[in-house]
């Protein structure tokens, strides 16, 4: 058992709040365990001007945490986002576009904004796996105003971390087991099985490929947990 009690190929509580934002097209509350980040989308009708006259949407995300989030404070990144903010935002924009047909949002842009309010492992596979059910209530949001004419999805999407800890391949790292981690991966897969980014490390050693297809099975089925939780939340079957 690990320091949760957690079995190795068991999740942390997962908790997907979605509309937790009156305010925005679509927002997302996401826990896993004790992370806790706050997705909303923000619709924009107009494109970046490298984009104009394409007949293309774009999706984009932007990542923050707060200065209380961790176990220190950390000043805010108001001008100047560090090189791990600039990594993860760009990571999660990469993962909802790798689900979507642009083309299918001709000159609308959505924003996703990540905001942990509270950090204890896995920031980044969060804000994908809430940054989706927020993407997606923005996209409904567009289609029941007449801005859409078809769903632009084209499957769902999360992600997970999976780690080798004291010779032990687990799944949905916390802070104490990533920063004690020897090998530290993170997976973002579709709901077919398709791979849209994987991020792996060896902190001491290298690892094999043996090592890397059992943390690829770890993440497959993680990862399927995940996104019928995201179908529950979101009413679809």
């Amino acid at each position: 058992m690990r320091n949760t009690n957690r079995k190795n190929n068991q999740l942390r509580n997962i908790e997907l709040i979605p509309d937790f934002n009156p305010y925005a097209e679509g927002s997302c509350l996401v826990k896993f365990g004790n992370t806790h980040v706050i997705c909303t989308a923000s619709v924009e009708e107009k494109v970046p001007n490298w984009l104009k006259g394409q007949n293309k949407g774009w999706i984009t995300a932007e990542y923050g945490m707060l200065p209380r989030a961790n176990r220190q404070r950390v000043p805010r990144e108001s001008k100047n986002p560090s090189g791990r903010t600039q990594e993860i935002q760009r990571l999660i924009g990469r993962s909802l576009r790798a689900v979507v047909n642009l083309s299918k949002m001709k000159d609308l842009s959505i924003c996703i904004d990540c905001d942990v309010i509270q950090a204890d492992g896995g920031t980044r596979t969060a804000s994908v796996t809430g940054g989706f059910v927020a993407l997606y209530l923005a996209v409904c949001h567009l289609m029941e105003h007449k801005k859409l004419a078809e769903n632009p999805i084209r499957e769902f999407v999360a992600a997970v971390s999976c780690d080798i800890f004291e010779g032990e391949k687990i799944i949905d790292v916390d802070y104490e087991e990533d920063s004690h981690a020897q090998v530290d991966m993170n997976f973002v897969l579709t709901e077919s099985g398709k791979i849209v980014e994987i991020q792996g490390t060896a902190e001491e050693e290298p690892f094999s490929e043996e090592d890397f297809n059992a943390l690829l099975a770890l993440a497959k089925d993680g990862i399927k947990q995940l996104i019928a939780e995201q179908k529950r939340v979101l009413g679809v079957k």
